[in-house]
């Protein structure tokens, strides 16, 4: 068995990193509860060796809407795991502005934060433009141009041209805090083949999801390991150019029978969009891998990108509870991981 003799197909390398992402869900009643248990998660996840945690970002919903916030209150409870976002859709966001928080959250998480950005309008955005930008919003710009400005700014490009003395107050011409590592840890989130090769481009770290464009075939292995090809081809350092897949994993090795229940009823639920590409942008949908540790090894083992990936973010499903996240976290860290080669944190 794969689990227990930790064995590692020839063709494909150990796993290095293991991380996990999730939503953080809460009730419109009792926000804090929610929020709560999402930080209680992510310090499980450094308890049980994770490598990196993950925050998914959703506006005007029952989800994380500020995760850098989320990431600044998780960084005072843990010391070790790395703060990511995936991702931050910057149609939202002011590039300058983002750069002061994550520069923040990364100055007090001592160079942990790895901040995961995404361009395009903001979701139903005839709904929300008149809130959101009320004087600019059929001008703004949600092109490539604006995670450009956002890494220069992190990278400490001026945003001023003016700094010095005035009074009693020292100004600077750049963002400040400056983190000098963090812009080495900027990812880029991509589910085409256009944004994987501007992500190598411009020297980012690739995400790619459960979610990829059916450009170049129908068949969601082939077209994510193009993405992770071209990715590294137009990357500075190639080869060794890092890529996060994130995949929805459910390990059931410790879960009760009405948890393994519920687990293959939302896994079914949602496998009849995976059969085709969906609407006009031909989205693809992996389905959801649910079952014991050995028996995800295997399914992970034949997927092709997988195989040439050595770090992963698995995403917890939207809608469960907080001990069913408890058990697949446990299991993820001391069942399937090993049996991919993986080893714990210290």
């Amino acid at each position: 068995m794969i689990g227990q003799n930790r064995w590692v197909p020839s063709s494909s390398v150990p796993l290095r990193k293991l991380g996990f992402l999730t939503i953080g869900l809460f009730d419109r009643g009792d926000p804090r509860a929610g929020h709560e248990s999402t930080l209680d998660v992510i310090r499980l996840g450094e308890e049980l060796g994770f490598d990196s945690a993950w925050v998914r970002h959703r506006h005007l919903q029952y989800g994380i809407s500020s995760p850098v916030a989320v990431l600044a209150a998780a960084s005072q409870r843990t010391s070790r795991i790395e703060l990511g976002t995936a991702v931050i859709p910057l149609g939202w966001e002011n590039p300058l502005r983002l750069a002061e928080d994550l520069a923040t959250v990364d100055v007090l998480s001592g160079g942990r934060l790895n901040p995961g950005v995404s361009v395009g309008p903001p979701m139903h955005y005839g709904t929300v433009k008149g809130a959101l930008y009320p004087d600019s919003g059929d001008a703004e710009d949600f092109s490539y141009r604006r995670v450009e400005r956002l890494l220069d700014f992190v990278a400490g490009a001026p945003a001023s041209d003016f700094s010095g003395v005035e009074g009693f107050e020292v100004f600077s011409e750049r963002v400040e805090p400056h983190s000098a590592g963090l812009r080495a840890r900027m990812w880029y989130g991509g589910a085409s083949l256009r944004s994987a090769q501007w992500a190598g481009e411009h020297g980012m770290n690739f995400l790619t999801s459960s979610v990829v464009k059916a450009e170049e075939s129908e068949d969601f292995a082939s077209v994510q390991l193009s993405h992770v090809r071209a990715f590294r081809a137009h990357h500075p350092d190639g080869d060794r150019a890092r890529v996060s897949q994130g995949l929805v994993v459910i390990p059931t090795d410790t879960a009760t029978p009405a948890q393994r229940a519920r687990y293959e009823a939302y896994a079914e639920k949602r496998l009849p969009r995976t059969s085709a590409p969906q609407g006009p942008g031909r989205l693809m949908f992996a389905p959801d891998l649910v079952g014991t540790s050995d028996e995800i090894a295997e399914r992970l083992w034949a997927h092709a990108a997988f195989r040439e990936i050595d770090e992963v973010a698995f995403a917890l499903p939207f809608s469960f509870e907080h001990d069913d996240y408890v058990q697949i976290l446990t299991d993820m860290a001391t069942r399937l991981g090993p049996a991919l080669g993986w080893r714990p944190s210290s």
